[in-house]
């Protein structure tokens, strides 16, 4: 095929060679090169197996280099993105935060240090910082080194209460368009203020001694607050290890069933928590008294008081600033960290107006910037940061668009090229493409909810040649599995693209 084309541009060359040209005649383009008709066909052949026949692909494939669409298909329709939104989230938050942007924790105490006693209340006051506490198990350093503080300014008992003050996030903690019977895991928290540990607790499950007996359940950290009903049974050693957790709405009542064998030792959970203030103020309470510093009132969410603590004159006695944005960020891509995201998504509406901020506020922080991007409103539905939301909807040249400023912005490129997850290396994508030209070469963010699977990002051709692109389908009912095969081959295929 190559030849032939090649044969028929010497031949037109010739023959334009031998006779005089009019200067008005315009010659006509030889068309692109022989490498991308063959990518459109096999890119065609791949998205049209018969096992996708009633799903929609949306794919756009464009140069870095030149700006050319490679390759296109239902671009600009709307699909749900999964966690492609996060795309989204993190090029506006890297754009109107920046990359060095900080979130701070701060300790208050509101009444005087008596005799070594703090004759008032602590209280914890929140920012947003997804990232307090560690990533589970809870990790509780920085409530040690607060005692340190504490201990250093005099302070060896305290009268009052530990108080969680949360009020710069709205009331708002789950996000519109979240299926309910998946809150009770740990990738669909809700978000506050302030966050202690992701706002998880791991659950560990041991048989009991014998067939029939209820299942041993341990929390960590056992100070979360959670109600368990234990409805887990143990069978016979080889039986089915089989364990489903259910926390409706409002509630602190995690209701666990299922079958744990005998001789199983690795049954683990991560569940979330109603109310993300309260783990943290009885995480913080605990550790207090453990190092010696008693507290005589409860560990509450200022939410929870008739009269809240006044704040005008408290102490500062110890802040907590997190890591910035740049490693926030690879978190929160890498590993497809949902809190994460949708915490950004309010911490962007926060300058927007006074008074606590929100889900909407932020959302039209992100409006206005992707305009300045030239990308419509009416090109995307966004109803949380984090892509959870099936009321999400977007479009892949929305996607392009995006990652297309972010590769062409100084400010950006190298940080938010690092934030995405390398395929065959690390991240959502660390077993996939492994042996191929993509392993350590594509970079690009997964979306995964029921019915939807998506990857955008970027790779580099085998002629070196910069592509930028996003895969997106929907409305499959074959495995997930299937649909990253696919989507895989395609990348992989893009990895191998030469134009001639």
């Amino acid at each position: 095929m190559r030849r032939a084309l090649a044969a028929i541009v010497m031949a037109l060359a010739a023959g334009c060679a031998s006779q005089p040209r009019p200067v008005t005649t315009v010659t006509p383009a030889l068309g692109p090169a022989p490498g991308v008709p063959v990518l459109q066909a096999e890119l065609d052949a791949l998205f049209a197996v018969p096992a996708f026949s009633n799903a929609i692909w949306g794919v756009l494939v464009r140069s870095l280099k030149n700006g050319d669409t490679l390759y296109q298909q239902h671009a600009g329709t709307f699909l749900m993105p999964a966690s492609n939104m996060k795309v989204v989230t993190m090029a506006v938050a890297a754009e109107r935060l920046g990359w060095d942007f900080t979130f701070t924790t701060t300790l208050l105490a509101t009444g005087p240090i008596e005799h070594g006693v703090l004759k008032g209340d602590l209280v914890v006051v929140g920012s947003g910082d997804p990232s307090f506490g560690g990533r589970p198990p809870a990790d509780v350093a920085v409530f040690d080194a607060w005692a340190d503080e504490l201990r250093a300014k005099g302070i060896t008992a305290i009268e009052g209460r530990i108080v969680g003050d949360d009020h710069a996030f709205d009331a708002e903690g789950l996000g519109a368009g979240w299926a309910w019977d998946y809150l009770s895991a740990g990738y669909a928290t809700p978000v506050g203020a302030l966050d202690y540990s992701e706002n998880v607790v791991q659950v560990t499950l041991t048989p009991g001694p014998v067939a029939g007996a209820p299942a041993i359940i341990e929390t960590r950290p056992d100070t979360s607050a959670l109600v368990v009903d234990n409805r887990v049974r143990t069978v016979a050693a080889g039986g089915e290890s089989r364990v489903e957790s259910t926390r409706l709405p409002g509630s602190r009542v995690l209701r666990m069933t299922g079958t744990v064998p005998i001789g199983r030792t690795d049954v683990t959970r991560t569940v979330s928590v109603d109310n993300p203030t309260e783990l943290a103020v009885l995480a913080l309470r605990r550790v207090l008294s453990a190092r010696g510093i008693p507290v005589g009132g409860d560990a509450i969410d200022i939410d929870e008081l008739a009269a809240p603590p006044d704040l005008a004159g408290a102490q500062t006695l110890a802040r907590y600033t997190s890591a910035p944005l740049s490693q926030i960020g690879k978190v929160m891509l890498k590993v497809s960290q949902n809190l994460y995201a949708d915490t950004l998504l309010k911490t962007l509406g926060k300058p927007a107006r006074a008074g606590p901020a929100s889900t909407a506020a932020g959302a039209a922080v992100v409006q206005d910037t992707l305009k300045a991007w030239g990308i419509a409103p009416d090109r995307y539905v966004m109803m949380d940061g984090s892509g959870l939301s099936r009321y999400n909807y977007l479009t892949p040249d929305v996607l392009v668009t995006i990652l297309t400023r972010m590769a062409s912005d100084d400010r950006h490129k190298t940080l938010f090229a690092d934030a995405l997850p390398v395929a065959g290396v690390d991240g959502t994508i660390a077993g996939r493409m492994k042996n191929t030209k993509a392993q350590g070469n594509a970079r690009a963010k997964t979306g995964s909810i029921s019915n939807a699977r998506a990857l955008s990002g970027y790779v580099t051709s085998a002629d070196g040649e910069p592509l930028v692109f996003s895969m997106i389908v929907n409305n499959f009912n074959v495995p997930q599995s299937d649909a990253d095969a696919v989507i895989d081959r395609a990348v992989v295929r893009l990895a191998e693209f030469r134009r001639r």
